[in-house]
């Protein structure tokens, strides 16, 4: 007989001898489970391995053959070549250097191109010219008499030969503003965002920089390749911030046929490069510069009365600035391939991208003011970099200020603002650069590099060296790793090397593995895969 006790709902007690043997099962099966489920809790959840997104790089798909890389040496080189020689070499090796350390890691980016910026003559002005800063003044070869002193811009030069001696082969010199002595006001600026040179002078102006190409050459034997007489013509430069005038077309035409004449005389083999416009809408449009733009059709339409393309030392290559359409992403590359159908239009023309850094708020994405020594601004840059290479099809690329003083997103290294000595250190954006620079050599050419179904948020491109190397950059900006599997097309890649940049590392040495062609892309990183082409 069964107690009422019995019949009253009962809690589960182990030690319930009265329990039958079939409630002892279900008792131990119901816990069984119950454990099981708070263990499955306590877990990590296991997914299944995301598959490696599949690259196909096609070798006969060929686009651009790159130029160059570069970086300027305005302003603060005018200070930092007089540093101490550790210090001041210290800083070369980063921007030139292409030699390995012990552990494999790259000592430089190995810059391809050094752009050397030639003065208007502000710093010896000092105060009377305007420009508060004098770190942005600049010295001129030309003394107040019309004299040359070789011995000026004594430290550019020793960066010049610093250069050269760590291997890189192309020069370009620049000047913001002609010679003070033959602007209209006397000045390294203009007035009211009007042409700071008047026609009589574009002979003196052009005389003036094959001058400068020979003597440099004399005094360095260092060869300046390139010429750019004028630089962001469409700003106004009234602000007295630093050296600069404005252009209309047809000047910047006179200026390119008297410095023709000028190079040809001297028999100075240097090509002119034009225009270094202030953004590249400058080249396919007036934008909002009326006798300002439509830069390739006025120099290189035959039709124009601005057409220079047949002048025999002019670089068949079209410049300009990446400023202000960098953001967002889909845009920015919309209007660079454009750009890409402007010049393509032209037979033989080529886009050099010839001047870079972080400026303005980009969208609200990334803002220019501040330091940012980091991945995230490095990250932006590499964006850039592949934006101006793979849609414009640009065949060079150029930063602006490689060593800068100031609270900016504008350097590749930083120093502190003292003349004669101060600490240095390099930026992510450097490394990222170099992921490029470094590794893609001036003659590589773009092949085609296509992701099949993405998703993956990555930015890819490819080059053949002249070497028989295979050079991928892949830039990942997203937080999560990607894996990716090369599948080269109708060849095979072997002796893979790869190197990252990221929040930890700078071009560091990443082990491959073993014979697969599969690498890890790690979140938030740069990485380079080179590789030897076997057909």
């Amino acid at each position: 007989m069964i107690s009422k006790q019995q019949t009253a709902p009962r809690l589960l007690i182990i030690n319930d001898f009265d329990l039958s043997q079939f409630h002892k099962n279900i008792f131990a099966l119901f816990f069984g489970l119950l454990s099981a489920v708070i263990y499955a809790k306590a877990q990590p959840v296991s997914r299944q391995a995301a598959k490696p997104v599949t690259l196909t790089i096609d070798l006969n798909k060929t686009h651009q053959t790159i130029s160059h890389f570069g970086g300027s040496d305005a302003w603060a080189c005018q200070f930092v070549g007089n540093w101490p020689d550790g210090k001041r070499n210290g800083i070369a090796d980063l921007l030139f250097s292409s030699d390995t350390l012990a552990n494999g890691q790259p000592k430089g980016i190995a810059l391809s191109l050094w752009r050397f910026n030639i003065g208007a003559g502000t710093a010896e002005q000092g105060a009377a010219s305007d420009i508060k800063d004098e770190w942005r003044r600049a010295e001129s070869f030309m003394n107040a008499d019309g004299s040359y002193d070789w011995n000026k811009q004594a430290g550019q030069v020793w960066f010049l030969n610093a250069a050269k001696q760590r291997g890189v082969n192309e020069f370009l010199i620049f000047p913001n503003s002609p010679p003070v002595q033959f602007t209209v006001n006397k000045k390294g600026y203009a007035n009211n965002g009007k042409p700071n040179l008047t026609a009589d002078n574009f002979d003196r102006y052009a005389d003036f920089m094959a001058e400068v190409v020979s003597g440099i050459q004399q005094k360095t034997g260092v060869t300046i390749n390139h010429i750019s007489p004028v630089n962001e013509p469409q700003w106004d430069w009234s602000d007295a911030g630093q050296e600069g005038t404005p252009f209309y077309n047809h000047d910047i035409a006179g200026i390119v046929r008297s410095l023709s004449g000028a190079l040809i005389k001297k028999n100075l083999a240097a090509k002119i490069n034009i225009a270094e416009a202030g953004q590249i809408d400058y080249l396919t449009s007036d934008f909002n510069k009326k006798g300002r733009g439509n830069q390739v059709s006025a120099f290189f339409n035959e039709t124009s009365p601005d057409y220079i393309g047949n002048l025999p030392n002019v670089t068949k290559a079209i410049s300009a600035h990446s400023y202000f359409t960098t953001s967002p992403y889909a845009s920015a590359a919309q209007k660079r391939q454009d750009l890409a159908k402007a010049v393509k239009a032209v037979p033989g023309l080529q886009y050099w991208m010839s001047e870079y850094c972080i400026l303005g708020d980009n969208a609200g994405e990334i803002k220019g003011n501040g330091k940012d020594l980091g991945i995230d601004a490095a990250l932006y840059v590499a964006k850039v970099i592949h934006n101006d290479l793979v849609n414009a099809n640009a065949t060079a690329w150029h930063w602006w200020t490689s060593i800068s003083a100031y609270n900016y997103k504008d350097g590749l290294i930083y120093i502190d603002k003292n003349k004669t000595g101060g600490a240095y250190q390099s930026s992510k954006i450097l490394w990222a650069l170099g992921n490029y620079s470094r590794f893609v050599r001036p003659g590589a050419i773009r092949v085609d590099a296509e992701i099949v179904d993405d998703k993956s948020g990555l930015l890819i491109s490819s080059y053949k060296n002249a070497n028989n190397q295979l050079v991928t950059v892949i830039v990942n900006e997203q937080q999560t790793k990607a894996d990716i599997e090369i599948k080269p097309k109708g060849f095979k890649l072997s002796k893979l090397k790869i190197f990252k940049t990221s929040a930890d590392a700078d071009l560091k040495p990443v082990p491959a593995n073993g014979s697969s062609n599969v690498v890890s892309v790690e979140a938030r990183s740069v990485v380079t895969i080179i590789g030897e082409i076997i057909i």
